[in-house]
């Protein structure tokens, strides 16, 4: 592998300027492609092998145009009335003001439908039993994200009138989502990834060499799957994921080659060989760091969302395509500025780099502490995770809506007005779907079923059933008296499941629960059951690859271990902060709540990737060292020498893109970016910069060994170019002797 890696790095510094033409046409190509590709569809979530996908498919086929939200094509809102105290709505006053509320959000450009409480085509009690609250519900001719601000404005306004006029007025529904602004948090990364680089190596060419080259790849990446989006149906969110970690890796994976490109010139070779060595080695490292990477990446696939998986696929292929990137392009650039990634002063005094690998530094006097202190650094270190991630047995996966936003929006507030008006389960209302066609007579049993259900402990009430054209199936609503978020909830549709066989009897009709609330439980059931074996998969595969890496069972189980440490403390943290509620007012977190139920899959996909790019990093470094005859205790200091300050670097970077999602209002939002800086805060500072040194530390020379037969099985990968380096070396000496002869 580092052989062959050698000669790419010398092709492509060689032919510098074709290699560079060839990235800038593919992305040029792929830029076209997707300006000129069909847009994306939009997203549809489904969730296979669950009951709630089975009833929908089943509304679709039997109900043509209907889905169980509402209209299946436009923006929809409710408009939510609440009297003044000891008032009611009812009342001459403050009826007329309600209508002339919803006369104007009827004439608002785009609204096709806006339903008066009062009137007879409204929705079935549309007004609470005491009269004290009432809502309007707003039907849009065009999607959420066609509706335009002007059309949004004058709903505001509307609003603002019953207010003015004395009545609480809130507003909530599909046409209040936000759409992603896209580029703003992407452009703060970039900022900080410059600031930390330009630190990390005090040049301007070395700082935005991995931001060039990153942002090329990200850019092929992320340009390829819109312009395959309408092809092979993928929804507009499929590249979110891509452009998060491809930008990440494509960075820490250019950081790597560059800075040992600046540890060869500094041991005195030539731009070429010292560029060939870079690739060799920390090329090859970046090579089966990508494959870690793609294999997390790719087995979201087990989950068995549809879309989890295409966003595993995408950013797998744009992280492979990061990896290609780095062992080509970089060299090449590399090629045309050979000096400007040098220092400064180097550049001016026009000398080569003096020789400082022996000089210490901070990694390598970190490295030494802990080498001296092993066992009761480790303890500390896995006992302080292990207590953070006790919480993350509490954890209770949900799905967030209204009722996890800030008491600021309109949404929250009147969320709250609905549930005090018409209950807590009016939020969440289960949809029944009923197929009779066995039945003798399908209206009889479809009314039978539904008195059934309505009798059920924890059912408030049951809506008249709407039948299909056919007349053998029915939808109606069943209202629960809990909230949907409530466990209460969770119980009363297993309850309602459990019953299915008795009624079926009963009724001669079966049927099955759906909605949202039910498929947001389903969900939650299948992503929880699923965490397991992602896992397992993940940190299996993940094993094998860094076994033929290191040569070594030890190292990769340690590698295993320590990213599970790692993820267990930062779903503890999560819990805990948003929750349980803890520092969540230090965090700006309004609402605590269940956790959102893609988001520990993802994150562990995100931080597997990252984690095995700093183990990957960090342990070659010493294995390198180790081979060279230096003792484990010393090849620990030496590989922190050269490679701490990278990945801290790296990690610096990540931490800081993933805290600017913190002080978002959006608490999904905010949950997410905590999440992920704090999982990375634990992987790279205390699993592999503290835990992984103390391990390596204790186990000494038999860090490095594994049983015999396995040796004979395992292939053998020249990760760190141990025979490189020796041949540079030589290379270089026969250059200075002819010269001096």
């Amino acid at each position: 592998m580092a052989v062959f890696l050698d000669r790419l790095g010398r092709l492509a510094f060689r032919r510098r300027w074709r290699v560079l033409l060839m990235w800038v046409v593919a992305l040029v190509a792929a830029g076209t492609a997707s300006a000129l590709a069909p847009a994306a569809p939009d997203g549809s979530y489904s969730m296979p092998g669950t009951e709630s996908q089975r009833a929908f498919d089943l509304i679709e086929q039997r109900f043509p145009g209907v889905s169980v939200g509402g209209s299946a094509e436009g923006a929809s809102a409710k408009v939510v009335f609440v009297a003044p105290g000891g008032q009611k709505l009812t009342d001459p006053q403050n009826r007329s003001v309600v209508d002339e509320v919803v006369s104007r959000v009827g004439k608002v450009d785009q609204v096709v439908r806006a339903a008066d409480p009062f009137e007879a085509d409204a929705d079935a009690d549309a007004v609470s039993e005491d009269g004290s609250t009432a809502y309007a519900s707003v039907t849009f001719g065009v999607k959420a994200k066609d509706v335009s601000d002007a059309a949004k404005q004058d709903l505001e306004k509307a609003v603002e009138a019953g207010r003015d006029a004395g009545l609480t007025v809130e507003v909530s529904g599909s046409v209040l989502a936000a759409q992603p602004s896209g580029g703003a948090t992407e452009l703060v990364g970039v900022v900080v990834a410059a600031v930390v680089l330009l630190i990390t190596f005090g040049s301007l060419a070395a700082a935005g060499l991995p931001l060039l080259t990153a942002l090329i790849g990200v850019g092929i990446g992320t340009a390829t799957i819109l312009a395959l989006s309408s092809a092979l149906g993928l929804s507009s969110a499929t590249s979110t994921l891509a452009l998060m970690l491809g930008l990440a890796v494509g960075i820490d994976y250019a950081m790597f080659i560059v800075s040992r490109y600046r540890e060869e010139r500094a041991r005195g070779l030539a731009p070429e060989d010292a560029a060939g060595v870079a690739v060799g080695t920390a090329g090859s490292s970046v090579v089966f760091a990508g494959l870690t990477v793609v294999i997390g990446l790719a087995g979201l696939s087990v989950v068995g969302i549809p879309t989890l998986t295409q966003m595993g696929l995408a950013a797998a292929g744009t992280v492979a395509l990061s990896v290609l990137v780095a062992v080509t392009l970089i060299p090449a650039m590399l090629g045309i500025f050979p000096r400007a990634v040098l220092a400064r002063a180097v550049r001016r005094s026009g000398a080569r780099p003096a020789a400082d690998a022996e000089e210490p530094n901070t990694g390598s006097r970190w490295a030494r502490l802990i080498v001296r202190r092993p066992l009761p650094v480790l303890l500390v270190a896995v006992a302080t995770l292990g207590v953070i991630a006790l919480p993350a047995v509490k954890l209770h996966l949900g799905t967030a809506g209204d009722e996890s936003k800030p008491t600021s929006t309109t949404e929250r507030r009147a969320y709250d007005d609905l549930a005090k008006g018409f209950g807590p389960g009016f939020n969440g209302p289960l949809t029944i779907v009923v197929d009779a066609r066995s039945a003798k007579d399908p209206k009889a049993a479809v009314d039978a079923t539904a008195r059934e259900i309505g009798a059920v402990n924890g059912v408030v009430s049951v809506s008249t059933p709407s039948f299909n054209k056919a007349g053998d199936t029915a939808i109606f609503s069943a209202t629960p008296a809990t909230a949907p978020t409530d466990e209460r909830t969770v119980d009363l549709i297993h309850t309602l499941r459990g019953d299915r066989p008795a009624i079926g009897k009963a009724t001669d009709a079966t049927f099955m629960v759906s909605g949202s609330t039910a498929g947001n439980i389903d969900s939650d059931q299948k992503v929880q059951g699923a965490l397991v074996p992602y896992l397992g998969l993940v940190v299996g595969l993940a094993f094998l690859l860094l076994l033929i890496v290191f040569r070594s069972v030890l190292v990769p189980l340690k590698a295993a271990l320590g990213f599970l440490l790692s993820v267990l403390a930062a779903l503890g943290a999560v819990v805990a902060v948003f929750q349980w509620g803890w520092l969540a007012g230090l965090l700006g977190v309004d609402q605590t709540g269940p956790i959102m139920n893609t988001m520990p899959i993802v994150m562990v996909g995100i931080v597997f990737g990252l984690a095995m790019d700093y183990e990957v990093f960090l342990v070659t470094r010493i294995r390198e060292a180790h081979l060279r005859g230096e003792r484990t205790g010393q090849a620990i200091v030496s590989g922190f020498r050269h490679s701490a300050r990278v990945v801290v670097a790296a990690a610096v970077i990540m931490i800081s893109v993933f805290s600017g999602f913190i002080g978002v209002g959006e608490t999904l939002i905010k949950m997410i970016g905590f999440g992920m800086a704090i999982a990375v805060l634990f992987d790279a500072f205390v699993v592999r910069m503290t835990i992984v040194p103390a391990v390596l530390a204790l186990l000494g020379e038999r860090a490095w060994t594994m049983p015999r037969r396995l040796e004979r099985l395992v292939p053998h990968v020249d990760v760190e170019g141990h025979a490189l380096i020796g041949a540079a070396a030589t290379d270089e000496e026969e250059r200075r002797d002819l010269l001096v002869r």
